[in-house]
């Protein structure tokens, strides 16, 4: 496999996966924490960004492979996996858990399900 079309692969499977997990997430946060006006406003907000997020990620991979992935294509991958991961829960824990909304049923506008090991 050319490192072009892993790039352009592998940028459409994980900016798809990290699509979809950010937008569970943000949804599972906002419905815990009682965030947002209400379920249609909040899932027609989460269906406009799916796309922004899956295009983002996929060419941030795609320019990734392009300049790393030709020498070193494990390294690459790692990196990606490693950027993907970091997007996810950089948009989980900027745009879910919202620090100035008044959350009364989330202390701390922390969900009660959220692993106390990971940062918000």
């Amino acid at each position: 496999m050319r490192p072009r079309s892993g790039g352009t692969l592998r940028g459409t499977l994980f900016g798809g996966l990290a699509s979809v997990v950010s937008i569970a997430a943000i949804g599972r946060v906002w419905t815990a924490c009682d965030i947002g006006v209400n379920a249609a406003a909040n899932s027609l907000t989460l269906l406009l960004l799916a796309p922004l997020i899956w295009i983002g990620v996929a060419i941030a991979w795609v320019v990734l492979y392009r300049t790393l992935g030709r020498r070193r294509p494990g390294t690459a991958l790692t990196a990606g996996l490693v950027f993907t991961v970091f997007v996810t829960w950089f948009l989980v824990t900027w745009l879910g858990v919202a620090d100035s909304y008044p959350a009364p049923r989330c202390p701390g506008n922390v969900p009660p399900w959220w692993p106390g090991f990971i940062p918000t």
